[in-house]
């Protein structure tokens, strides 16, 4: 059994991690240099760094940021936002990346999964969904959450891992920042349809969020923001919890 990793984010906005409920209301959670060393020390199995209003303002990912956050971590370490052709994926790995997020650039040219799998291998290529359940069904939505799109959430998922998605960072609108637990009926619903590891994002509030979501959905990865910007979970902590529940952990 593969050991369930457990993802810290950063979600940063002018250069400080931020962070809201429901994709709004956004509130600063400290430098992400910082946050980055400490759950480098702390014992997060990777970070994921997402610029999230790059796309919005039509701009690139900041790279002397990247670089800085690279500096601190002995993780794998995931960047996304502003991200739009090879090029860009290209600057990142060599600021110091391990993967690329691309969310809304793929949405509008799929093609562009196909194009940076066979540049640098579907392991690289990370492809997120910010999804938000509407009378019933889930769609996706892009540029940070702002536009609702017509596609089906879990057929949108499906193509992104014909296209060649090594892994599929699955967030929830409804249950972000609310701290009332991971959307995890739809996570198992998804995670039953895709063979590439899905990483559960949105709503984690305690430890035992995160024993519910690997042991109800099966998920590969738990990622969460601000119970850990906040202090209110340490890594050590939840590891142990999660450990006695009999989830394999690193």
């Amino acid at each position: 059994m593969l050991a369930k990793r457990i993802i810290p984010c950063l979600d940063v906005k002018d250069g400080r991690t931020v962070k809201g409920v429901n994709f709004v209301d956004l509130r600063d959670a400290g430098d992400p240099v910082e946050l980055a060393y400490e759950y480098s020390q702390q014992g997060a199995d990777e970070l994921v760094f997402l610029d999230i209003t790059a796309t919005h303002e039509e701009r690139k990912t900041t790279i002397d940021l990247v670089k800085a956050v690279a500096r601190q971590v002995n993780i794998p370490f995931t960047i996304g936002g502003g991200i739009n052709e090879i090029k860009d994926a290209d600057i990142l790995l060599n600021a110091g990346a391990d993967k690329i997020s691309i969310n809304s650039a793929a949405v509008r040219n799929p093609a562009l999964i196909n194009q940076m799998a066979a540049a640098f291998g579907a392991q690289f290529v990370v492809v997120a969904v910010d999804t938000r359940s509407i009378e019933g069904q889930n769609f996706v939505h892009l540029s940070g959450g702002r536009i609702k799109t017509e596609l089906n959430t879990a057929d949108w998922i499906l193509e992104a891992q014909e296209r060649g998605a090594g892994e599929i960072l699955l967030t929830s609108m409804d249950h972000d920042g609310t701290k009332n637990g991971f959307d995890n009926g739809f996570l198992k619903t998804i995670n039953d349809q895709i063979h590439i590891p899905l990483i559960a994002s949105g709503g984690a509030g305690n430890q035992q969020h995160f024993v519910d979501v690997f042991q109800q959905a099966n998920v590969d990865a738990a990622l969460a923001a601000s119970v850990f910007h906040y202090g209110e979970i340490l890594i050590p902590d939840l590891k142990a919890t999660l450990r006695q529940n009999g989830i394999v952990v690193r």
